[in-house]
C-alpha cells in the first residue's frame, strides 16, 4: 500500500501489537472474518472509508455491526482502522486482512514456533502446486472459498498448526491475487517480523541440514541479514543450484549452463 493507506495500514499494525494479548491467533481469526464480511459488503465498505464521515461516527458504526460478534481487542484494531484514511474502501478490508496474519505470525513467534510457520506454509504451498487436481480446485474462482476451505481442513488436520491452517485457508480466497502470491505474501510477513529475507533455492536432491545452514551463512552474508531457506527438489537442474531472493535470482545449475551451451552453439 502507498500514501494515505500506508501510514493507516502502520496505524493498525501497531494496534495490534498492543491489542494482541494472550490469544493472538483468536485475534487473527476474528479479523479474517471481518475481512469476509466487509467483502460481502461494499455499501459498508464504502460508508466505512467515506472521508466526509466523522472518524467517531464511523467507529460507533463498526462497533454496532461487529461488537457482538467479536472481542474487544478485534474491535480496538477495527476502530483503529476505520478511524483511518484509505485510499479506496478495497484498501480497508486489505489492511485488516494483513492485521489478521501479523496476529498469527504473533502467535506463532510468541510460541517460538516462527520458523515452523515459515517452513509449513511453504510445504502446503508445494503440495498444492505438485497435485494438478489439487491446483484447480484451490485456484478456481468459479468454486466457493467455503468448500475449499474445509478441503484445506482436511489436508491440514493434525498436520501444521493452527495459525498455518487459518493461513492456509485465507490464502485460498486470493483477495489481493493469486493463491501463489498471497502464499507468498503471507510468508513475507513472517520473514519480515523477524527481520530477515526468504530464500527459495532449487536443487537436484534434498539437502541436509549442514548444508542448508552453509547456504543460509553465505545468502547472510551476501545480503546481511539473516536468510530463510525454502528448498525444492527439482531433478531437471541435474545439479548445481539455484537460489531466488526476491527477484534476484542466482542460478548456478548444470541444466542453465548446458542451456547457455546450447545457446552458444546454435550462434
Amino acid at each position: 500500500m502507498r500514501g494515505i493507506s500506508a501510514k493507516s495500514l502502520a496505524d493498525v499494525l501497531a494496534e495490534v501489537d498492543t491489542s494482541v494479548g494472550s490469544d493472538a491467533s483468536a485475534l487473527g481469526d476474528e479479523l479474517f472474518g471481518v475481512v469476509g464480511a466487509l467483502d460481502s459488503a461494499p455499501a459498508l465498505r464504502r460508508v466505512l472509508t467515506d472521508p466526509s464521515t466523522e472518524a467517531e461516527a464511523k467507529g460507533s458504526l463498526a462497533a454496532k455491526v461487529f461488537g457482538d460478534k467479536v472481542s474487544g481487542a478485534t474491535l480496538k484494531v477495527l476502530d483503529t482502522a476505520v478511524k483511518g484514511r484509505w485510499s479506496s474502501a478495497r484498501d480497508l478490508a486489505d489492511g485488516l486482512e494483513t492485521a489478521g496474519v501479523t496476529a498469527h505470525v504473533i502467535a506463532a513467534d510468541t510460541a517460538g514456533k516462527l520458523d515452523e510457520l515459515e517452513s509449513e506454509l511453504f510445504d502446503f504451498f508445494q503440495v498444492v502446486v505438485g497435485d494438478s487436481e489439487l491446483r484447480q480446485v484451490i485456484t478456481d474462482r468459479t468454486v466457493p472459498v467455503a468448500p475449499k476451505s474445509a478441503l484445506v481442513g482436511t489436508l491440514l488436520d493434525g498436520k501444521a498448526s493452527i495459525s498455518v491452517a487459518a493461513l492456509a485457508k485465507q490464502a485460498i480466497a486470493a483477495r489481493k491475487g493469486s493463491f501463489e502470491k498471497t502464499i507468498a505474501a503471507f510468508t513475507k510477513l513472517a520473514a519480515t517480523r523477524r527481520k530477515r529475507l526468504l530464500a527459495e533455492v532449487r536443487v537436484a536432491y534434498d539437502l541436509g541440514a549442514d548444508e542448508k545452514q552453509r547456504i543460509a551463512a553465505a545468502l547472510a552474508t551476501k545480503y546481511g541479514c539473516e536468510v530463510h531457506i525454502n528448498t525444492i527438489v527439482d531433478p531437471s537442474v541435474v545439479g548445481g543450484i539455484s537460489v531466488s531472493v526476491g527477484d534476484e535470482v542466482i542460478d548456478g545449475t548444470v541444466s542453465s549452463r548446458l542451456e547457455d551451451a546450447r545457446r552458444r552453439i546454435a550462434g
